[in-house]
């Protein structure tokens, strides 16, 4: 998951002044990827650019092998999914 806020200002639009935030890439919390599910945190109200290389093959791996496996622990007594066509 990534969260992004806007920090800055941005003086040539009304009602936007001064903002504060800061943007962060969360992994899962379980095996393969870092103990605090952070894997790349921007400074806090600090205008920078923040990079974070996310593996998708540990996501499939983690979704096979994991602590948790939600798409295979699904309780379809409890709900169903119905997709619509459009067309």
């Amino acid at each position: 998951m990534a969260i992004a806020g806007s920090v800055g200002n941005l003086p040539r639009v009304d009602a936007v002044d001064i903002q504060y935030a800061q943007s962060s890439v969360f992994s899962p919390s379980d095996f393969y990827f870092p103990h605090d599910a952070i894997i790349s945190e921007s400074v806090p109200n600090t205008e920078m650019l923040m990079f974070a290389d996310v593996d998708l093959e540990k996501l499939k791996l983690l979704h096979r092998e994991g602590s948790v496996t939600n798409l295979r622990d699904r309780r379809h007594d409890l709900y169903s999914l119905d997709w619509k066509n459009k067309g």
